[in-house]
């Protein structure tokens, strides 16, 4: 008789693997492009997952990336369920996934971002003065930290390529600061918010490193999802970014964290004129 319980036994191991299995495959996962120390991700994500989770229902954990191309690569596969991504890396998204990806949410200071230029060097003044010296961009998919202040450069008649003595790519927006701060490069382009958040944590002192040029307003980050996610979820998300609130603790603290003084629904036709900026300094076939 004792033998009959091994079935019942074999029967519950059988389900419990299919409860886990259950809860595994209902994991919501969350990425961002790496244009920040992973350390400095991790701290902004954390209470912004914890906070979705209860949103949603479900597990939420933060995927962190090697690259901006993993990120891309990562959403186009659906190997992640929602993306924080730049103008540049939602265009390179689209493109990849042949259109399936869905801009949900964007900061309201995303609607009008700006870039920066950055440097020690006291002769450099404006853009001309760039000519026959070194500039670090950020990573060569970044919106604010390359493709926005090439435009810029393009447009105000100067070719990095050509005019520039040497182009450098540091990969991240502090690590570009970082590059200018220690005299590696005579100058950097990078995300008008990073330097703002460097400088207000007195990370670097703005009586050596300096502004000398802001950009023109561009539309920029936003949180991207597939398009096969069914309607409902999309809704949710939307409805979860846009209740975030300063006027509650948490909604504070996310908001801070993510440097937002909120978050409004967004259309994949505000890119159009990122795409159009990388079309024209030959960055998108």
């Amino acid at each position: 008789m004792k033998f009959a319980v091994l079935p019942r036994f074999v029967l519950a191991l059988a389900m419990l693997a299919c409860t886990v299995a259950a809860q595994a495959q209902q994991t919501f996962r969350i990425t961002a492009i790496p244009d920040e120390s992973p350390t400095e991700l991790a701290r902004k994500s954390a209470p912004l997952a914890a906070y979705l989770e209860r949103k949603l229902g479900v597990k939420v954990e933060f995927t962190p990336v090697t690259d901006y191309a993993a990120a891309v690569e990562a959403l186009a596969n659906k190997q992640v369920d929602l993306a924080w991504l730049g103008g540049f890396t939602f265009v390179q998204a689209s493109h990849r996934s042949g259109g399936k990806v869905v801009p949900l949410v964007q900061r309201e200071e995303d609607e009008r971002f700006r870039s920066v230029f950055i440097t020690t060097n006291p002769d450099i003044r404006s853009l001309a003065d760039l000519k026959g010296r070194n500039l670090s961009f950020g990573s060569q998919s970044s919106t604010s930290g390359h493709l926005m202040p090439r435009s810029f450069l393009l447009a105000a008649g100067i070719d990095p390529d050509r005019d520039l003595k040497r182009v450098a790519y540091s990969g991240a927006h502090d690590a570009t600061v970082a590059a200018v701060a220690s005299g590696k490069v005579d100058a950097g382009a990078l995300n008008i918010s990073v330097w703002e958040k460097l400088v207000a944590d007195k990370k670097v002192d703005p009586a050596k490193v300096r502004v000398f040029y802001t950009t023109p307003a561009y539309y920029d980050y936003n949180w991207t999802v597939h398009a096969d996610m069914p309607a409902a979820r999309r809704e949710q998300l939307v409805r979860a970014f846009v209740e975030l609130s300063p006027a509650t603790p948490e909604g504070k603290d996310i908001l801070a964290l993510q440097r937002a003084t909120r978050f409004v629904p967004t259309r994949a036709e505000n890119y159009k004129g990122i795409e159009a900026a990388a079309r024209n300094a030959g960055l998108l076939n």
